[in-house]
């Protein structure tokens, strides 16, 4: 069995439903030729997609409510608050996808770069909710190639009192590899992604890819 096929089948990785329409914006933001400002907006619907699909993996509890026309309603209501965290830089084009469907979201920002002497992910910045370890967490990065940038945000999440299993990681595209690294690693881990991809190249790079989402969506590529 391939490593995408893998991940397709892990129960901890939830795929957005593969419809024509998802594939065609796919193709889209994919696509070389694409202009920024299109890039930006296929992109958009995207991640809006991804983070309704997200609350569906939050806790509900049992609600009724009166209808205008005097009748009741048995509905549910979200159980817990939510926050969302964004590695930055690539993990920014994702808050207002979050914001507008949660309005008044708090969210938070992590830096993670590698260290140029060890070669690992370091810690270079970051700034979460107060309350965070009572809080959802919608971690939010829209590539997931190796792993290890995710894995170290994770780390920091779990010191700043987060449950591992309130953390939903939110992503466009995931390499296989490193899906299931940290669907290893941490066990009640959830991810939620658009695409699996075949996988990474020499440099690390996924393939087939959309080259540097944060270069193309915050229009600073060469």
């Amino acid at each position: 069995m391939s490593f995408s096929a893998k991940a397709a089948e892990h129960p901890r990785l939830h795929l957005l439903p593969q419809t024509n329409q998802l594939k065609g914006l796919m193709t889209i933001i994919r696509d070389t030729n694409t202009p920024r400002g299109d890039f930006v907006f296929y992109s958009d619907r995207v991640i809006r997609l991804l983070v309704e699909e997200g609350l569906n993996y939050l806790p509900v509890v049992p609600k009724e409510v009166t209808t205008p026309m005097g009748a009741t309603f048995q509905g549910v209501a979200f159980e817990g608050r939510i926050c969302g965290v964004s590695i930055m830089r690539a993990g920014e084009s994702m808050e207002q996808g979050l914001r507008d469907v949660c309005t008044s979201v708090r969210i938070g920002k992590v830096l993670i770069q590698r260290d140029e002497r060890t070669a690992q992910p370091k810690l270079y910045y970051s700034k979460l909710p107060k309350d965070i370890a009572d809080r959802w967490v919608l971690l939010l990065d829209p590539m997931l190639a190796t792993g290890g940038s995710a894995i170290k945000c994770i780390e920091v999440l779990l010191e700043a009192g987060v449950k591992e299993e309130c953390i939903l990681f939110v992503n466009l595209i995931c390499a296989p590899e490193g899906a299931l690294m940290m669907l290893e690693k941490f066990s009640k881990l959830q991810i939620i992604t658009a695409e699996i991809d075949e996988g990474i190249d020499e440099q690390k790079f996924i393939l087939p890819g959309l080259g540097d989402f944060g270069d193309r969506y915050f229009g600073t590529e060469d």
